[in-house]
């Protein structure tokens, strides 16, 4: 699967508030959205995709630990099989924050890169 946006997902407090923001002030237009869980926006190449707590990317770890605004941000790669692409990482030594968690966009799981930036996969839902 090829794109030409780039996608960063961003963990907000409130998925209006920050459509409303970067709608507003910043030029964005509203590409998808599912209030109050998610919605992305996007301008130019450039794809925000704005997850609220009650998204499945805001659910808490197997460890407890809460994704919140700030230190959850991440790259957002999407793959056209996600269990291959986890099997390989996995085989090469590359530790996982979590299992695959699946949601009603598709299916994503968090790594972290050597110096410790949450990497995400993504693997959009059929349609």
């Amino acid at each position: 699967m090829t794109s030409d946006l780039v996608s960063v997902r961003y963990l907000v407090d409130d998925v209006a508030a920050a459509v409303e923001f970067y709608t507003g002030h910043l030029d964005f237009a509203v590409r998808s959205s599912v209030l109050p869980a998610f919605a992305d926006v996007v301008r130019g190449n450039l794809r925000l995709l704005l997850s609220g707590p009650a998204s499945s990317a805001g659910r808490p770890m197997p460890d407890g630990t809460k994704p919140a605004p700030g230190g959850w941000n991440r790259i957002h790669l999407v793959v056209d099989d996600i269990d291959a692409e986890v099997a390989r990482l996995r085989a090469a030594g590359v530790p996982f924050r979590s299992d695959v968690v699946t949601g009603p966009g598709g299916r994503q799981i968090v790594f972290d890169d050597p110096a410790g930036n949450p990497v995400e996969l993504f693997q959009p839902a059929a349609r």
